[in-house]
């Protein structure tokens, strides 16, 4: 297996991953999305609100605020030894305090850690009018997409298969699949069409070009062609900001290698006890 980025920052990834199955790809992408823990806010004691949402309609916005998360620092409310009651090991606490006229944002909910903060600053909660207010305590916890998706470390998560663009000796240049391209992936060259430098990762599939060749009178088959590498795709994903992209990644992967050493395991503990 290998991993080539042709991107990475701090929110957005694109990577080729080469040498797996159809399978493999899909469990990456599910791991990425479902298994990788994130903090957000899970309980909600409200002491005040006379604004025009209910309680439980504000606690809901308040839990898809983004923030920003260290799994190092913080366990799962079940592995932690406070058995759920919620201790500085498993839980962030948060408090707001805003009163109206004035429209209230994440920046407004303060932290008890710094380090978990909200991602972004500028997140509308809600607009308080003239005499409005709302007065709460709130407390974040890790969770998976797979149970929330407000857990969900990923705002995309998506892949393709890789992109093979072939031309044969019958292309005379006409240039007709030049038009149809809508990602503008082929260029003319010397009477011929050719794949632009760099620019064959972002081929849609769509198969225009194929369509506009055979439109062009050139026989029963285009002269060119649009099929897939079966083991190499290309990977985008963007993080929601609660962590870097890059360890969502690392810790995909080592979900997936953990998973597989279990069972491994398991197989093993079967296999002895069958030559007992």
């Amino acid at each position: 297996m290998e991993i080539a980025f042709s991107r990475l920052d701090e929110r957005v990834a694109k990577f080729t991953l080469s040498g797996v199955s159809t399978s493999f790809a899909n469990m990456l992408r599910r791991a990425m999305m479902s298994e990788v823990p994130t903090l957000a806010i899970e309980d909600v004691r409200v002491y005040d609100n006379t604004s025009v949402l209910f309680d439980e309609m504000l606690a809901h916005r308040l839990g898809l605020i983004p923030l920003r998360t260290d799994p190092d620092q913080y366990r799962l409310r079940s592995e932690c030894t406070c058995e759920g009651t919620g201790c500085q090991f498993c839980t962030a606490a948060y408090t707001l305090s805003a009163e109206g006229p004035k429209t209230v944002y994440s920046s407004d909910l303060i932290p008890q850690d710094p380090d978990t903060a909200p991602v972004e600053e500028k997140i509308p909660i809600i607009e308080l009018a003239e005499g409005q207010k709302v007065v709460l305590e709130a407390r974040a916890i890790l969770g998976t997409g797979k149970e929330h998706a407000k857990w969900q470390a990923t705002t995309a998560c998506g892949y393709k298969n890789y992109p093979v663009i072939t031309v044969d000796e019958r292309c005379d240049g006409c240039g007709m699949c030049l038009n149809e391209c809508p990602r503008n992936v082929l260029e003319a060259s010397e009477g011929r069409i050719r794949v632009v430098n760099g620019r064959l990762e972002s081929c849609s599939l769509c198969r225009l070009c194929e369509r506009a060749c055979l439109a062009g009178g050139i026989g029963d088959e285009p002269a060119i062609h649009i099929s897939t590498d079966p083991e190499r795709f290309v990977f985008v994903v963007e993080s929601d900001g609660s962590m870097p992209v890059r360890e969502i990644i690392e810790r995909a992967l080592q979900y997936i290698q953990k998973q597989s050493d279990d069972l491994v395991d398991v197989m093993n503990e079967i296999r002895g006890e069958g030559t007992e």
